[in-house]
Parts: C-alpha cells; sequence; structure tokens
C-alpha cells in the first residue's frame, strides 16, 4: 500500500491550523476574538459550509470532485511527453498558470531546470504566465524549440494572451520543423467541447487534455491544467489527489473546532468586518513562496466583488498580500507590526525540510557571529519564524499559521483544498457569487477592442473618442 494511503501516515501529514495569535488572551481583547464570540458565529459558519455541500450535491463545484478523478490516461500521456522532450512550456496565464508554478517551486528541485538531464530525469520546466517580448525572445536562448512540448493552457479559447502565445509557438515550430509535423509539440488543455480552442485542436489534431465542466480557473490546479505539467515533471500525482481527497474529508465536518479550512474562513471574515481588509500571507519556505502567489488570486479574483446575490452594491472584499519569510522581514515587517492596524495574517510553516544545514561555527571574537555556530539554518528560519509571529501578536496584531508537517505532495493537495474550500465557504459569508470574475471582463473587452477583434468595433470607437477628450495638461 503507497504510505499516502495509510491512515496513520494522513494523520502524521495533516496540516494544521494555529490560530492562538488571533485569541483575546494572547493579543489583548481590542484585536483579538475571544471564545464566545468564535462561538456566537459558529452558527454561521456552519450555515455556510452547508450552504456550499448542498451546491456540490445538486451538482455544482465540480472541482471539488477533482480528487477523485481518472488519470491513468493523463499518466500515460504524460509519460509519452517525457520520454520524447527535452522542455515542457506551459503557455497560460492566472489560474492557467499560477498553481503549475506553485507546485514547481513546492515539489520540483530548487534548481531543476538547472540540473543536468541525467539527474533531472525529466523535462526542464517553463511556465510564461506573460507576454512580456524581452521574456518570450529570452527563452529560445536557452532552449530548442524542436526539443520542446508546448502545452497552451485555456479553457475558454479566448485568453488573448495565451492565443498570441499559441500563433508564436506555432511559427516557432513551422519554422524549424515545418507544417506537416509541428503539432506532434503541441499540446492542449482546454474544454472538451465549446470555446476556441477546441477547434484548432481537432482541426490541427493536437494531443490534448479536458478541463472538467464548471473547473474555473483559479479552482483548476487539480485538474489537467496543474496535473499534467505536474505528471511531465514526475511529480506524485496519486499523492497530490490523496492529499485534496483527505483534506475534502476533513473539510465536510459542520464542527467548527476541527474544521481548519472553516476556522481560517470565519476568522478572516470576522477580521474584515472589524476592520482588517488587509490578507497577509507569509510562508516560511522558499518552495512555498509560489502558493502566496495562487492564493492571491484565489482570494482576490473570487471575493472582491460589486454586486451580492441580490444584486446590490457591495463592493466588498479582503485584499491579499503575498509576503516570504524570511525575505520579508527585511522590508515589510515593518509596517506589519507598528503600521495601520488593517491586517491579519497567516503564516505557512514547514515543521521539517529535506535537508538539515550546519551553520560553521567560528569563534572570530563577534558576538553577533559566534553564537551561531552549532546551530542549524533550519533552527534559524524556525527562530525568525516564530520571532516574527511573537512580535505581530506582542503588537496586537492578529496572526495564524498554517503547519504543513514537511513539503510533499500530500500535503500539498491537502493545502490548495484547504484554502479553496475556505473561499466558497467566504462566499458565503460575504453573500457574493465566489465563482464569477466579472471586474476582468472590462479589461479584457478593452484589449480586444484595441487589438481589432471582430465585433468589438463599438468599443473601439468608445475608447477612440474618450483618447480625444484626453488633456495634455495632466501629463508629466
Amino acid at each position: 500500500m503507497s504510505r499516502y494511503l495509510d491512515p496513520a501516515w494522513q494523520i502524521a501529514m495533516r496540516v494544521r491550523f494555529d490560530f492562538n495569535n488571533l485569541m483575546a488572551e494572547n493579543i489583548g481583547e481590542e484585536h483579538g476574538f475571544s471564545m464566545a464570540e468564535l462561538e456566537r458565529h459558529a452558527h454561521l459558519a456552519q450555515a455556510a459550509l452547508a450552504a456550499v455541500q448542498a451546491q456540490r450535491r445538486a451538482g455544482g463545484l465540480r472541482w471539488m470532485e477533482l480528487p477523485y478523478q481518472e488519470v491513468d490516461a493523463l499518466l500515460a500521456l504524460a509519460a509519452e511527453i517525457r520520454a520524447r522532450f527535452k522542455n515542457f512550456v506551459v503557455l497560460g496565464i492566472g489560474g492557467s498558470a499560477l498553481g503549475t508554478i506553485a507546485l514547481q517551486d513546492e515539489l520540483l528541485h530548487p534548481f531543476h531546470n538547472q540540473l543536468p538531464a541525467a539527474q533531472r530525469g525529466s523535462p526542464a520546466l517553463y511556465v510564461l504566465d506573460n507576454i512580456d517580448p524581452d521574456w518570450l525572445s529570452g527563452l529560445l536562448d536557452v532552449l530548442d524549440p524542436t526539443e520542446t512540448c508546448f502545452n497552451i493552457v485555456t479553457k475558454s479559447g479566448d485568453t488573448a494572451e495565451t492565443m498570441a502565445q499559441l500563433l508564436w509557438a506555432r511559427r516557432l515550430l513551422i519554422d524549424r520543423l515545418g507544417a506537416a509535423r509541428y503539432a506532434e509539440h503541441i499540446v492542449a488543455t482546454t474544454d472538451a467541447v465549446t470555446g476556441s480552442l477546441r477547434p484548432l485542436v481537432n482541426g490541427e489534431r493536437f494531443r490534448s487534455c479536458r478541463v472538467p465542466d464548471g473547473v474555473g480557473g483559479r479552482f483548476s490546479v487539480l485538474s489537467p491544467v496543474g496535473l499534467l505539467p505536474a505528471a511531465v515533471t514526475d511529480m506524485d500525482v496519486p499523492a497530490l489527489l490523496a492529499g485534496a481527497a483527505y483534506a475534502d474529508r476533513l473539510s465536510q465536518t459542520p464542527f467548527l473546532w476541527q474544521n481548519a479550512g472553516l476556522m481560517f474562513a470565519l476568522t478572516q471574515y470576522l477580521a474584515y468586518r472589524r476592520g482588517k481588509p488587509m490578507s497577509v500571507m507569509m510562508p516560511y519556505a522558499q518552495g512555498l513562496r509560489t502558493v502566496a502567489d495562487w492564493y492571491a488570486q484565489l482570494w482576490a479574483e473570487s471575493l472582491g466583488k460589486a454586486l451580492d446575490r441580490q444584486g446590490q452594491v457591495v463592493n466588498v472584499g479582503p485584499t491579499p498580500i503575498k509576503t516570504l519569510g524570511a525575505t520579508d522581514q527585511h522590508s515589510q515587517v515593518q509596517l506589519f507590526v507598528e503600521g495601520p492596524h488593517d491586517k491579519i495574517f497567516t503564516f505557512i510553516f514547514a515543521d521539517k525540510f529535506g535537508h538539515q544545514v550546519e551553520i560553521p561555527a567560528w569563534q572570530s571574537g563577534q558576538d553577533a557571529v559566534d553564537y551561531l555556530g552549532g546551530h542549524t539554518f533550519n533552527e534559524l528560519l524556525a527562530a525568525e519564524a516564530a520571532g516574527t509571529a511573537l512580535a505581530l501578536a506582542a503588537a496586537g496584531r492578529p496572526n495564524a499559521a498554517f503547519h504543513v508537517p514537511e513539503i510533499n505532495a500530500f500535503t500539498a493537495g491537502q493545502l490548495f483544498y484547504l484554502l479553496e474550500v475556505a473561499t466558497a465557504v467566504s462566499g458565503e459569508f460575504y453573500n457574493i457569487n465566489a465563482f464569477d470574475q466579472p471586474g476582468v471582463e472590462g479589461g479584457k473587452v478593452r484589449a480586444f477592442a484595441l487589438m481589432g477583434r471582430p465585433g468589438y468595433e463599438a468599443k473601439r470607437a468608445e475608447i477612440e473618442a474618450a483618447r480625444e477628450k484626453r488633456d495634455a495638461r495632466y501629463e508629466i
């Protein structure tokens, strides 16, 4: 039996949520929560969780079923890609890329792409989640397109950035390989039936993976969007899904004091209501740094909404702030400790790292140097993390921590799923739709118009008229 299916091992790998430093007894009554206050709101949390589960039972929230998907075909495709190509390039943006980047940082060697191919054992992975022309051009200085598989990731096929990247990659491959062979180097991850990319997949005979119906981009990391790059680079996909399934089981209990995702969501919401709209996430592990990037999209795009479900203007939403310990102790923590009382902090601590590195001793005669010898970098990072949490608590700043027993595929799947559930529950707290993103569309529509997409002529004329009214006095 695989260890990730062993109940005892699962318990040992359970991600814990420590909210001691949210409590009034530790940070003071002005900014902390009392036990009575949390108990008073337990019914609110239970009702929100029940509403999410009801949507799931009704056939919605399909992302909640991803831990139980069949992946044999995906793993077979990944094995074929892994055996044939030296490089795997993901072309996508937002939810089509951030989860993959987080998985790459969590589960691959920190310098995976720089390792010799034989030691690496799988393709180099590049995720191009932007359209900066210098960045795209620079990629060609480090890889040969003829040795590369390009993974085009867009569910709708309407994402201008990704479709432009497809045109770019297609031309590179045709120029090097010819029109008859280029499609062998492209695999698409998109909707099974609809969207602008699917006809191209069928017409050009690209290999493809399906994004399941009802799975939006920011909830897609455990779909083929994230799983194909994971499998190509030989991450443990079954363990990822097993970790998510374990989090699913843990997240179904209505008892607030046993449900980490529910407690996280409730305390974030209560802090927001107390005038703390800033939600800082601060991992203390280099491999977890881009989990904060992924969380920023998940939290902001899901919960930042103008209208509630009744169509009333509410303009709600917490603002996620991504940071990294210990790096940001030397940039942002000064503000966090002494600035406005408008933030709630969430650390992610790795309780165990894959390596232990000693700090060599040197009796230099300098106290600032000599005391470090004989300790480890592991101890120093843990001390820095604890010190920051304690300093925030001493200043009355509410902070909590997710404790990850170790960074592996099982705990990665757990953390992703736990935060997704917390987001869905939070949508119920705010009485908004956590699964749309109307605010994103405004910029997309205007970009379509400026690029001359058919059907957007009226918007283009509106933009040009507005530009003519601009006053040069307001430019410096």
